[in-house]
């Protein structure tokens, strides 16, 4: 059975760091909360039943802010942190204001790991998209790590603020962002760069400009680079390629090949099991879209 709550390891932490503030030992308190981060977060991954998940991760996140500290921040633990906010922020119901708040923490954390990891990435959120790209393009592959957490960070803020144009025009950032990462490295996350290159490309029509086919291209390439482990990007196929181009046949397929996978994968196994519920409610919703 799959333990969710640690309370002899949470005991431990708090033992060696009152231990650590007695001794000056400030390595082994950043070792610890770094290992608990990443611990946590690979935990939340790893479980199937995201009801479970999204009643626990609140506590956690709490804890998570208390161990990150202003004068003493771990870049490990800010990223952990705010990919626990962007998990969170696809488990809760619809909800504007409340996600636009997760989004914003899952973006201050990013920016504040990425800033640490390179001091050029420091408030690049404020620069006019010139001067970005500046910064970006120099960067190599020592970066990518930083860019993805910024990358994948930033599009969840923009998800959660879509209806304000101001932040639908940074896309053209995070799109830059995930194009370097191809560039430098493009097998980083199981393909997770083309994953979003192919929903910015197929968010509208070719009609309005989309780029349909630019996104089918990225979606196969995820799909290979993940070797089809991570069910959520045929569901994202489906819904935002497939759909669009009301290709039924195509949206069935890829939603079918979903419901009959193992979710049950390291490091995937909660964003599967949510990838299947939500094939699940887009074949039940198919007669009335096709």
């Amino acid at each position: 059975m799959f333990k969710y709550i640690l309370p002899s390891p949470l005991k431990n932490t708090a033992l060696l760091l009152a231990i650590s503030a007695l001794t000056g030992c400030s390595y082994l308190v950043t070792s610890m909360t770094e290992d608990f981060g990443q611990n946590l977060t690979q935990a939340m991954l790893n479980q199937q039943d995201p009801e479970t998940v999204a009643a626990a991760i609140p506590s956690y996140l709490m804890l998570l802010e208390a161990l990150n500290n202003q004068e003493n921040d771990s870049p490990a633990l800010l990223t952990s942190t705010s990919e626990l906010y962007s998990a969170y922020i696809n488990l809760i119901p619809e909800n504007t204001k409340r996600r636009q708040l997760l989004a914003d923490k899952t973006l201050e954390f990013a920016l504040r790991s990425a800033c640490l990891q390179n001091q050029k990435f420091c408030q690049i959120n404020l620069l006019k998209f010139p001067e970005f790209e500046e910064i970006i393009k120099p960067t190599d592959q020592d970066d990518v790590p930083a860019l993805y957490t910024l990358g994948s960070a930033w599009a969840t803020w923009i998800q959660s603020n879509r209806a304000n144009w101001n932040a639908i025009a940074q896309l053209a950032q995070v799109k830059l962002i995930m194009q370097r990462i191809i560039e430098l490295d493009e097998a980083y996350k199981n393909g997770g760069a083309h994953i979003y290159l192919g929903a910015m490309a197929t968010i509208i029509p070719p009609s309005l400009g989309g780029n349909p086919e630019t996104g089918r291209k990225h979606f196969e390439r995820a799909l290979e680079l993940s070797e089809q482990r991570n069910l959520m990007i045929k569901v994202i196929y489906a819904r935002q390629y497939a759909r669009l181009l009301f290709d039924r046949e195509l949206h069935d397929r890829l939603l079918h090949e979903v419901l009959k996978a193992d979710p049950k994968q390291p490091d995937l196994t909660l964003i599967n099991s949510i990838a299947q519920k939500q094939a699940q409610q887009l074949l039940d919703s198919a007669n009335d879209y096709f």
